[in-house]
């Protein structure tokens, strides 16, 4: 199974991108022998349209590259569901179970299209207050980690 990040905006030289970079290499890592691939970046210019649901249109057009027919499409959207670690951990299990890739799309500063949203398998929310995208991407790509070590039976300490 592959795993990628498919976003808008690129992260730039510092801490976040550093963090990031070092949770991507940990999930990797932890992946490895449970059938995970990745997780890969993937990213877009913000798209430089005048009217948000133009950008959101544009932006929606160029993520669609990384989305392969068959894969499992979660959308971060403030406006999801709120899951837990173990229950994010067991969707990604039932998908690479299933034989199907998984893409997270983090959407530009508008949001996502709907039309991207509505393919989604799982809308997912850090919770209901806006963070910065770079934030985000960290937060996901801990995630992914802990849901690797959740499916290789490391002990974790919320249950």
């Amino acid at each position: 199974m592959k795993l990628v990040v498919a976003a808008v905006g690129r992260l730039k030289r510092g801490p976040e991108r550093d963090l990031a970079e070092r949770y991507r290499e940990r999930a990797a890592a932890a992946g490895r022998g449970l059938g995970l691939r990745g997780p890969d970046i993937a990213e877009i210019e913000e798209s430089r349209a005048r009217r948000a649901p133009d950008r959101r249109a544009e932006e929606a057009s160029g993520l669609a590259r990384f989305l392969p027919e068959n894969a499992a499409i979660v959308v971060l959207d403030e406006r999801g569901q709120s899951g837990s670690s173990v229950e994010l951990a067991r969707a990604i299990g039932q998908w690479r179970d299933q034989g199907r890739d998984a893409v997270f799309v983090i959407g530009g500063a508008d949001g996502i299209a709907p039309s991207l949203v509505e393919r989604a398998d799982l809308r997912l929310a850090f919770g209901s207050v806006t963070w910065p995208h770079q934030l985000v991407r960290v937060m996901l790509l801990e995630q992914i980690y802990r849901a690797a070590t959740i499916l290789a039976g490391h002990p974790y300490h919320r249950e």
